[in-house]
């Protein structure tokens, strides 16, 4: 445990020195927002809502047409995609350090005490203390609750009374990022991140099916070798694609169980996109989109550099990203033009996701903003 906290320290150390050098010289200062650019035209803001316990959401889950939203404070509210209503709302009863996972009836967070609660509808049902620290939002599906934890083992619990059903632990790496992983799922797969790793594992047993890389870790020490798998992850058909901390994107045949191309692209955000491009900022937060087929370079943007962007969401023909005073930056998607900007709540941007044709963008101040295509 004193190894595991020591590397858990280390890796979030980098990532807050990281972020203190953005603002520390002149030179380094966020990019000057691009004068003339509209408050209308390609999104509309659908609607807005905050929960008056909700400060600073930990993540989004999405979920047929809902979006479950969590705070640290321990809340949840599960919200209609189309027009915000709330359909349920619960509370955890103490502050929480991951979360959210959801399939649509059972929802599952974590706590500061490091025990996974999973609610039905917003009914508390059970908790369960995990053995390591987690970070990374669980994953619900087949009335199973699934965790990835700090060292990215990997626990399947029965989503009604919560029972430990299997466990998955492989040789780690030396060194995890303390950042949420990857946890999806694939038809009658569980694929998770291990290091630079995407691996299939059978839900039911735990027993490895396949494993891919997404990038080859190089460098001559731990930390320059550092390249956990960073959520969110995409998937689009049999295509599984994430980015590797430091050193690339790539798409992985989550049906073959094979790589299908990755390209030098380093960043702590996880990706976004849609049948045709996948989208993400790197460490300087310039945004480039590849083609979802072969990797190809479809566009380059870099009017938002160290604006500490969030990871993009596609809907339509436009990318949304948002970024650290809460500015949404809509984007021409076929070639990374700025065609609109909306601003949220003053706070930074924390979290994004999509359902259908709805975006969701969540604040640190607990503003939820949801935009959807202009008609």
């Amino acid at each position: 445990m004193k190894r595991l906290l020591s590397i858990g320290t280390l890796a979030i150390s980098l990532g807050l020195l990281g972020g203190c050098s953005l603002f520390g010289k002149d030179k380094d200062k966020p990019a000057v927002l691009e004068a003339g650019i509209p408050s209308t035209g390609a999104v509309r803001l659908a609607w807005s809502s905050k929960g008056d316990s909700v400060n600073f959401p930990l993540g989004i889950a999405t979920t047929g047409d809902r979006f479950v939203v969590a705070g640290d404070d321990g809340s949840l509210h599960a919200l209609n995609a189309t027009d915000g209503r709330e359909a349920w709302r619960a509370h955890a009863g103490s502050k929480l350090t991951a979360g959210v996972g959801s399939d649509g009836r059972f929802a599952a967070v974590v706590n500061r005490d490091n025990q996974v609660i999973t609610f039905d509808g917003g009914k508390r049902l059970w908790a369960k203390a995990l053995p390591t620290p987690v970070v990374a939002p669980p994953l619900v599906a087949g009335e199973r609750v699934f965790v990835l934890t700090i060292d990215r083992q990997v626990l399947a619990f029965d989503a009604l009374d919560g029972r430990k059903i299997w466990e998955y632990r492989r040789a780690g790496d030396a060194l995890t990022l303390a950042k949420p992983g990857v946890l999806v799922a694939f038809k009658d797969t569980l694929v998770a991140g291990q290091g630079a790793r995407l691996v299939g594992l059978d839900p039911v047993s735990g027993q490895l099916r396949w494993e891919a890389t997404v990038a080859q870790p190089r460098g001559t020490n731990e930390v320059e070798r550092l390249a956990d798998l960073v959520g969110p992850a995409l998937r689009v058909g049999d295509l599984i694609c994430a980015r590797a901390f430091q050193f690339a994107v790539g798409c992985v045949n989550a049906e073959r169980g094979s790589s299908l191309w990755n390209r030098n692209a380093g960043g702590t955000q996880g990706v976004g996109g849609d049948a045709q491009i996948i989208v993400g900022a790197d460490a300087s937060d310039r945004i480039s989109a590849w083609k979802l087929s072969n990797g190809d370079l479809a566009w380059s943007a870099d009017q938002f550099i160290r604006r500490r962007l969030v990871e993009p969401v596609v809907i339509g023909k436009q990318v949304l990203v948002a970024d650290y005073e809460g500015q949404v930056h809509v984007l021409d998607r076929e070639t990374g033009k700025t065609v609109q900007r909306v601003a949220t709540d003053g706070s930074p941007a924390v979290a994004a996701a999509r359902v259908g044709t709805t975006a969701l963008i969540a604040t640190r101040n607990g503003g939820v903003f949801a935009f959807q295509a202009a008609q």
